[in-house]
């Protein structure tokens, strides 16, 4: 080795070492559109310059299928039981892909009925650490979970400091935002706990203008990241699996602004709202408010009359 390639490998050295990587977990509703955003966003990121791995933690594994323009890959939970089985250890290019700059994987999960889908996501980081997560030198690790479903798997990176931030897709309608709620919930119930993990922000995914979204994020106390419209364009080309994130394209703009949010928004403490404030986001017409909980009784139930039954009591004898 040359003295000149010493020092090209000592300035690359002391540049990946003095990298901190920003790990980010996205959660949201099923189908609200983060795998989109976070398909995009990884992208848009690459083409300014930044290293960034994208990881799919839901089960459907539709986050790379959007990078990858529909195909799919092999999953690392997928990938580690047919390399167990055969006698073999897993390896980095078995189950990470490239794409223009993005690294992109997928833990995968159980066969409908065939498993814990939280304990796969468990088992698929401790693969990850045995390949040297720890280790790599990006800039950005991107990970998507489900934020509907509430074991404890799906909330790994939160319960253990797995990342330094969250970002929370929701749209204008109750139930989206019921499960960003549930993630503020989270992140505070860990933070009061011991943990680190603050929330960077809300991105509006489907902003049909109303208004919802944008009130809960100021309610809870985080930012708005971004507004995706709702618009016919975004939607045809999400259905045919084409990225929209590029720089110079017509939704460029919008990407470059989420990625500088995304890096630049600081993890904060979320106050997330209780149920009735929630719901005085949305008009009283819409949520059923003025609805009266009649309560039933015992007769309702059986349609008439109570049958009587002998008492199971057991009463004895005074001596």
């Amino acid at each position: 080795m040359t003295s000149a390639d010493r020092e090209q490998t000592e300035a690359v050295e002391q540049e990946t070492a003095g990298r901190e990587t920003q790990v980010i977990a996205i959660y949201g509703k099923g189908g609200i559109g983060k795998s989109f955003t976070l398909a995009n966003l990884s992208y848009m990121m690459a083409q300014q310059g930044k290293r960034v791995l994208l990881i799919g933690c839901d089960p459907k594994s539709d986050t790379t299928s959007l990078l990858f323009g529909g195909r799919s890959t092999p999953t690392i939970i997928d990938t580690s039981s047919k390399k167990k089985a055969a006698g073999e250890s897993v390896q980095i290019e078995d189950v990470c892909f490239k794409r223009d700059g993005v690294f992109a994987m997928e833990l995968g999960g159980p066969e409908v009925g065939r498993g814990c889908g939280g304990r796969g996501i468990i088992h698929g980081f401790e693969i990850l650490e045995k390949l040297g997560f720890h280790d790599w030198g990006f800039d950005y690790v991107l990970l998507d979970f489900l934020g509907d479903v509430v074991c404890g798997g799906f909330g790994l990176p939160i319960a253990r400091d797995m990342c330094q931030k969250v970002i929370v897709v929701g749209a204008n309608d109750l139930q989206s935002l019921y499960v960003a709620n549930n993630v503020c919930s989270a992140v505070d119930y860990f933070r009061r706990m011991g943990g680190n993990v603050g929330v960077a922000g809300l991105v509006v995914n489907k902003d049909d203008g109303t208004g919802e979204a944008q009130r809960f994020a100021q309610e809870v106390g985080i930012p708005t990241l971004a507004s995706i419209p709702a618009d016919d364009d975004i939607r045809r080309k999400s259905a045919n699996y084409d990225i929209i994130g590029y720089p110079g394209g017509p939704w460029g703009g919008l990407f470059e602004e989420l990625g500088r949010h995304a890096a630049d928004a600081p993890p904060v403490m979320p106050a997330p709202l209780e149920h009735e404030q929630l719901l005085n986001l949305f008009k009283s017409d819409e949520v059923g408010r003025d609805v009266v909980l009649e309560p039933a009784t015992m007769e309702d139930m059986c349609g008439g009359k109570v049958p009587e039954r002998e008492s199971l009591e057991v009463v004895y004898e005074q001596v």
